[in-house]
């Protein structure tokens, strides 16, 4: 095994010696030694540190030369041992600069980064802000997308309300509109049943006609007087001139024609519904019974025969074949005509 070659022995000189602050008791007497470039050869062999491939701290004479400080600020000066041979020194790779500081020079708990050890303190300031502007930064973007997110919910939430405004609003519309558009078709299909009515109503004035002419309404169906035996009109009566020509209301056939007490000369005209109308008070008749005859033929003449206090058409209207007769008034109206 190779091995230092020794160094050169010092001078004996009697001092007090320390070994690292603790004195020795074991060994004779020793000389401060005081290595020089002269005494010192490089290590050959096995035991010269090999330079370090790759990252981390270099090796050799670099880690050394801060073994040979640490251990200097440890323990103060080293003093060589006279007499004895010296020893061959091997460095083991070191991880760090933190592991060849003794716990007196560095603080429990340093968790410094050797990246930081050799940095400025404007430096290191710089980065803090840095890092200070990075993380307001994130801290901006995340208030801004939340913003931005709060935003698009409330743009929902009124494009949702706007939708649902505008659906009952279309929906109220339609509604409304239904309703007038029944309105207008109610409107529209009275008007027509009125049309209708009016057209029928005219058909059936050219098929009808008022049973005399120059005539005024003296009297009215149902109106109360001691001139009636039963106490009320049972029809209508139209005054007119002695010997105006009275003329059937429709086509029909007469079934009766005579005198008749109260009534005086009496004609009965029936329809070919049934319904029978009744001329009294004539001063003559016209026709005889069974004859047919058409709207408007002459079948007699106005008098004031029978119970009457003066010439006029007494005249009834009997549906059915009932004895009691209805208004006049009402059936030639709804025939078209008007009295």
């Amino acid at each position: 095994m190779a091995s230092n070659p020794p160094a050169p022995e010092a001078p004996f000189k009697p001092s007090d010696t320390f070994a690292y602050g603790e004195a020795r008791t074991d060994d004779g007497p020793f000389e401060e030694w005081n290595p020089t470039a002269e005494s010192l050869r490089p290590v050959r062999g096995r035991h010269r540190v090999s330079k370090q491939r790759g990252g981390g701290l270099a090796r050799s004479s670099t880690v050394l030369g801060v073994g040979v400080i640490a251990a200097v600020g440890a323990g103060g000066m080293a003093t060589a041992q006279t007499g004895k041979p010296p020893v061959s020194i091997s460095m083991p790779d070191l991880p760090n600069v933190g592991s060849l500081i003794s716990d007196e020079e560095t603080p429990k708990g340093s968790a410094t980064p050797l990246s930081t050890l050799g940095m400025a303190e404007d430096e290191a300031e710089e980065g803090s802000a840095g890092a200070g502007e990075a993380l307001r930064t994130r801290i901006m973007a995340q208030v801004e997308q939340q913003q931005i997110q709060a935003e698009t919910k409330a743009a929902a939430e009124a494009v949702a309300a706007a939708e649902k405004q505008a659906a009952e609003a279309a929906a109220k519309a339609e509604k409304e509109a239904e309703a007038k558009a029944e309105a207008a078709k109610k409107k529209a299909e009275e008007e027509a049943a009125k049309k209708a009515e009016a057209e029928r109503l005219a058909k059936l004035a050219t098929q009808y006609t008022l049973p005399t002419s120059s005539y005024t309404i003296s009297s009215t169906f149902g109106q109360s007087g001691a001139y009636w035996s039963s106490g009320q009109h049972t029809g209508l009566d139209f005054a007119a001139p002695s010997g105006t020509l009275i003329k059937a209301v429709h086509t029909g056939t007469i079934t009766s024609a005579g005198w008749d007490g109260s009534y005086g000369y009496k004609t009965v005209l029936t329809l070919d519904d049934g319904t029978e109308i009744w001329y009294a008070h004539q001063s003559s008749i016209s026709v005889s019974v069974g004859q047919q005859v058409n709207t408007g033929d002459v079948i007699g003449r106005v008098g004031s025969t029978g119970n009457s206090t003066g010439a006029h058409l007494h005249l009834e209207v009997h549906t059915g074949g009932a004895s009691s007769g209805i208004d006049p008034m009402a059936w030639l109206q709804s025939k078209g005509l008007n009295p």
